[in-house]
């Protein structure tokens, strides 16, 4: 098990972290995600990537967790990334603007093609990944990250319209 540790333990934490936006929260599923694995290795059919079975245990505890808390899915706010000292000011200000807007737009998707995206881009997941993680295909994760893509497209250009 210390092996698999060895060798996963930073594929889930960046997964967990992705999702929480809490490293410190990430760090705790994290250890949680091996303990449920070490439990439940015999269940192990081999039918997927380790890596993937152990995300999903990791996204499975996640989602026990906010349950458990009362909390929802983390907002916009919770995504956006710690501020940084930035010689132009303006500028910093309106990619902020613009990072809100995007992810304002998200917050309309459907829960699975919001899942897709967070995964895709900030989790850095292969499409196959995630569509094993979502228990979908590899095709399906493909299709729903491209219309996400589209849909923030068309909104992009309306809002330089505008």
């Amino acid at each position: 098990m210390e092996e698999l540790y060895k060798e996963y333990s930073k594929i889930v934490y960046h997964f967990l972290r992705s999702m929480c936006r809490d490293a410190q929260l990430a760090e705790e599923l994290t250890q949680e995600t091996f303990l449920q694995a070490f439990l439940s290795l015999d269940r192990f059919d081999g039918s997927c990537k380790i890596s993937v079975w152990l995300c999903q245990i990791a996204r499975h505890l996640f989602y026990q967790h906010l349950r458990k808390t009362g909390r929802e899915v983390p907002t916009e706010q919770s995504l956006l990334p710690e501020e940084k000292a930035a010689d132009n000011t303006e500028q910093t200000a309106v990619a902020r603007l613009e990072l809100m807007d995007v992810l304002k737009e998200m917050q309309k998707f459907a829960p699975q093609m919001r899942e897709v995206i967070y995964l895709r881009v900030m989790g850095q997941l292969s499409f196959k990944e995630i569509g094993e993680i979502l228990g979908k295909s590899e095709n399906w994760a493909r299709v729903t990250f491209y219309r996400g893509k589209e849909q923030l497209l068309l909104k992009r250009k309306e809002w330089e319209r505008e």
